[in-house]
């Protein structure tokens, strides 16, 4: 059976035959004039600047991929050092870094001559030769760290075996072949050395701004706590600036992760604390316990937020982050998720995020608002679904108050869900249609969150609506997840980042409690009263009860998309804009945007599934 293409793997218009041929036969003797030219040359490395980005694939730092992007041709170029190289290596992308119906780039030995090929496996892990071989050599090179090979790949190729390369997570999967075979079908996929690693292969050509030379740094970190022996932990950890700090702009921020809890520390915020209280308790404890002081809920304002895997954070050179200075509270409190599945106990820890900042302001103040879903059970999703959808509305009516006339503009965003998040995206809709992507990753992973920078600004004018969707998938679980602030609870959230800073900093939405209450009541007339609907019941615990066959599903998800809404229209105090914002009418779109065609390239056309030969020797090295 041929393999669907999820959002990786789209139908699209191809050129005729004829010309497929023409452009094969011209692109194909480029590739072999290229190959025959590189593998001869042995010696020095290819020019780093060539490939700005670079990523290990593998723990021991075997295999390191580096690439550019050409967006005018459509095409990435990759260049992969192989160290350590034995009889060969896969490397592909996937649509969750499985490699059952995965697209590969195959380099492989008999111990004697070398091929290298496009491949793809199928659902059982076999590997094929494809028919259409997109992944073109373009050279391979020894050096005395090792081995390049250098090949490029289009986005997309109009293959349907093929992965299609777009923006968002790419799940990119590596495996290495210690033992000689003597063919591509030989190769058992499950008995090898075998990894994947996320990037996002589609960066948006933007440059770092220039830092001044009068930046500081400034770390906000935990005071070496001990990490508590459960799953779930927000820890609180309030700390203050010097006395009368002036206003400056943060410029860029960074993370600072205790050596050995890179897989402990989920996500860190850095708050400030409201200006109409003269001075703030420190605390350094859960933020949920009953020790925690009151006043501690009025430091909402965000000045940095990072999320795992993330990397270091830079303003536009027209903007900054401000902090210090009159009418800016001295006190911040340090928020740190903690994810401890494994439940260790006596682990010390010091993380936190390291502020780079300036005294010479910028033009604009920047500011960070949250779009998506509230944090509460009444948004829920059903266990086994393998596509349940969503979503999280910031409406006209609250642009309509919060914004200037003027707009604002969004440079940066990150998405955020729990594990069972599997898509996100935020839309702009004006005057009922649709009109741009903010951020959209059909391959999102919650264990790959970065704060990324836009292609282009995102001008949001009053009366706009942001609409934040998100699908998860719970094939795995056995009972209803609901959204919370625990790992196996759910989230939908977009931080963008924008500016000018306004004084909204919240615009999410949630189901009308009354309308879910129907639900509940409704479930239990078709299902002999087996849901308590008692005051005293929580929403999670009779989300729990409910039976969950294909009328209560299809009734929730019918729900979620007429019931009114409650809107959260909040300024940095947590404290909601005057207006009415209960029972809150949804969105009315009436134009949807369409699905981008993806442009297929003239090449490389039908050639023969056939491997190319390379002359490197034995690949073993000793």
């Amino acid at each position: 059976l041929p393999r669907m293409q999820t959002s990786g793997r789209k139908p699209c218009p191809c050129p005729s035959f004829k010309l497929r041929e023409v452009a094969s036969m011209y692109f194909t003797m480029i590739a072999v004039f290229l190959v025959i030219l590189v593998v001869a040359l042995q010696g020095s490395a290819p020019r780093g600047s060539d490939f700005p980005y670079k990523v290990p694939l593998d723990p021991q730092g075997l295999l390191e991929l580096s690439w550019n992007i050409s967006y005018p041709e459509q095409v990435v170029h990759f260049q992969l050092l192989l160290r350590d190289l034995r009889f060969g290596v896969l490397f592909g992308m996937s649509d969750r870094g499985e490699f059952e119906n995965a697209d590969l780039a195959v380099l492989w030995s008999d111990g004697h001559n070398s091929y290298f090929g496009d491949a793809w496996s199928d659902a059982k892990g076999q590997l094929h030769m494809d028919s259409q071989q997109d992944y073109q050599l373009l050279g391979a090179q020894r050096a005395p760290e090792g081995l390049y090979l250098l090949f490029r790949r289009a986005f997309s190729t109009c293959d349907p075996k093929d992965y299609l390369i777009e923006d968002g997570t790419v799940h990119l999967i590596y495996g290495i072949l210690d033992k000689p075979v003597h063919s591509l079908h030989a190769i058992n996929i499950s008995a090898i050395h075998r990894g994947l690693q996320r990037v996002q292969l589609l960066k948006p050509n933007i440059t770092v701004p220039e830092l001044p030379s009068d930046m500081k740094t400034m770390e906000i970190t935990a005071p070496n706590i001990v990490i508590p022996s459960q799953e779930t932990t927000y820890w609180c950890y309030m700390t203050e600036l010097p006395a009368d700090f002036p206003k400056h702009h943060i410029i860029m921020y960074e993370p600072v992760i205790t050596a050995g809890n890179e897989a402990l520390v989920h996500h860190m915020e850095v708050f400030q604390c409201a200006a109409e209280f003269d001075s703030f308790p420190h605390y350094n404890g859960p933020c949920d316990s009953k020790m925690k002081p009151d006043r501690l809920n009025y430091c909402r304002h965000v000045l940095a937020a990072w999320a795992m895997g993330a990397q270091a954070f830079y303003y536009p050179k027209e903007a900054g982050l401000a902090f210090g200075g009159p009418g800016s509270s001295r006190y911040l409190r340090l928020e740190i998720h903690y994810h401890n599945p494994l439940v260790f106990e006596g682990r010390r820890d010091s993380s936190g995020i390291r502020l780079y900042y300036t005294a010479t302001l910028r033009r604009y103040d920047a500011g960070i608002m949250e779009l998506g879903l509230v944090y509460t059970p009444v948004m829920a999703i059903p266990p086994g679904e393998d596509a349940f959808i969503l979503t999280g509305y910031c409406t006209d009516k609250c642009t309509q108050l919060a914004l200037p006339a003027a707009g604002i503009r969004i440079f940066a965003s990150q998405l955020h869900t729990h594990l069972a998040g599997q898509k996100v995206v935020t839309v702009l809709s004006r005057d009922g249609r649709e009109r741009q992507v903010v951020n959209a990753d059909g391959h999102y992973s919650p264990h790959f969150q970065e704060i990324r920078m836009l292609k282009e600004l995102v001008a949001v004018f009053p009366g706009d609506e942001l609409i934040t969707t998100c699908t998860y998938n719970t094939e795995d679980r056995s009972r209803a997840t609901v959204g919370g602030f625990g790992i196996l609870e759910e989230m939908c959230v977009n931080y963008v980042h924008y500016y000018p800073q306004t004084q909204l900093e919240l615009c999410k939405s949630a189901v009308d409690p009354g309308y879910l209450h129907r639900y509940f009541n409704l479930v239990n007339r078709f299902n002999d009263e087996e849901v308590c609907t008692c005051p005293q019941v929580s929403v999670p615990q009779q989300f729990y009860s409910v039976p969950w066959n294909t009328f209560n599903r299809d009734v929730l998800k019918s729900l979620y998309g007429f019931a009114p809404i409650s809107m959260h229209c909040n300024k940095s105090s947590a404290v909601r804009f005057p207006g009415e914002w209960e029972k809150q009418p949804l969105p009315t779109i009436t134009e949807r945007m369409q699905e981008p065609v993806p442009r297929c390239p003239p090449a490389p056309g039908h050639q023969p599934a056939a491997p190319v030969s390379l002359n490197l020797g034995p690949l073993r090295r000793d």
